[in-house]
């Protein structure tokens, strides 16, 4: 079953209060509401057009997939990068902040490097 996965691309950007967040950035209080609590069964294109400019990410990255019990579908199958990781949930703050101060500088001008290239 497909469903909406946001919490840990919040955790990774840093977003400490996604519901400000989303309605901050265009969203009703209601569709907020519905979206981070999964409550939603009708995904809208200008929503996920909307998530996906905010949160600068692509529509997969939205996305969680958990087969059914009981139901197998081939390993080639696409839905299958879409099964939800547990383990790469990564609070970008906390790993930051656990790093010494020059490996933050170092990252910080490869970072700006690579932004300027652009």
């Amino acid at each position: 079953m497909l469903s909406l996965n946001l919490r840990p691309i919040f955790i990774t950007r840093g977003i400490e209060k996604p519901y400000s967040f989303l309605v901050k950035n265009g969203f009703t209080s209601h569709a907020a509401n519905n979206l981070l609590n999964s409550k939603t069964r009708v995904f809208r294109l200008d929503h996920i057009e909307l998530l996906c400019e905010i949160l600068l990410c692509e529509p997969n990255d939205l996305l969680m997939w958990k087969p059914d019990s009981g139901k197998t579908i081939a390993q080639n199958n696409p839905l299958n990068k879409l099964i939800a990781n547990t383990e790469t949930k990564t609070d970008l703050k906390k790993t930051l902040f656990s790093l010494p101060y020059q490996q933050l500088k170092e990252i910080s001008n490869k970072l700006t490097k690579e932004i300027d290239e652009k």
